[in-house]
């Protein structure tokens, strides 16, 4: 699986549109390795949650970016049980929901409230690599950007992707309504193109295509990519 190397301090990250696998794969492969789990996504969804909840208007990007800069949230990076509080209380399962999926491009289209956002992530990323949850034993992190502005320097970039249909279908798979899943999975990836390029993979940046793979089979894709990155002289 790792070839016997040592992940010690190891940082990967897996960037791509929504559908393609990379949450699920991100999560086993953390899990496997023993790695720190960041889902990025997650503080755009967290606050998007908390201007919802404070009346905030997603149309006022100065309000919104203050509203993700004072909110109290707090993300528990355990792959086997990532959770996301707000004010103490645990949201994980209110920000997957249709409402926040619907509503969450504005905040991530928002660069002021990207800019706090992504400060968050890189600060994250940084302590996971020298210790926190996994005792320094790095981490894995997924979502729009993570390989080229939160992590370009992590020791594995891959560019998940997966085609249009299958994505679609992925989401609504999991027992969302399809109707609402095809506008939420290509709506957002239609306005979050505008702020970030998640479909083209960057210098140093290795493509996934998991169309026609198995989650085993883009988790092994992974931990080879892993195992060669830490086997390099």
């Amino acid at each position: 699986m790792a070839g016997g190397c040592t992940m010690t301090g190891i940082v990967i990250a897996v960037d791509g549109p929504a559908g393609t696998g990379k949450s699920t794969v991100s999560r086993e492969v953390a899990r496997r390795l023993r790695l720190a789990y960041l889902d990025t996504g997650a503080t755009y969804r967290v606050g998007t949650l908390a201007c919802l909840r404070e009346g905030v208007s997603l149309e006022d990007q100065s309000d919104v970016a203050s509203m993700v800069a004072t909110m109290n949230a707090e993300l528990r990076l355990d792959p086997d049980a990532p959770r996301v509080l707000l004010d103490g209380e645990d949201v994980s399962s209110l920000i997957r929901t249709d409402t926040v999926a619907l509503m969450v491009s504005h905040v991530a289209t928002n660069l002021e409230a990207r800019a706090v956002l992504g400060a968050w992530q890189k600060e994250i990323v940084a302590a996971e690599r020298e210790g926190g949850f996994s005792a320094g034993r790095g981490i894995v992190l997924e979502g729009r950007d993570v390989t080229t502005v939160i992590a370009p320097d992590a020791d594995v970039r891959i560019l998940m992707t997966a085609d249009e249909e299958t994505r679609v279908a992925r989401r609504a798979g999991e027992g969302a309504d399809a109707g609402l899943v095809r506008q939420a999975v290509l709506g957002r990836d239609a306005k979050d193109s505008t702020v970030v390029n998640f479909t083209t993979a960057a210098d140093g940046v290795v493509t996934l295509d998991t169309t026609h793979l198995t989650i085993d089979e883009a988790v092994q894709a992974v931990l080879d990519l892993a195992a060669a990155a830490r086997s390099e002289p």
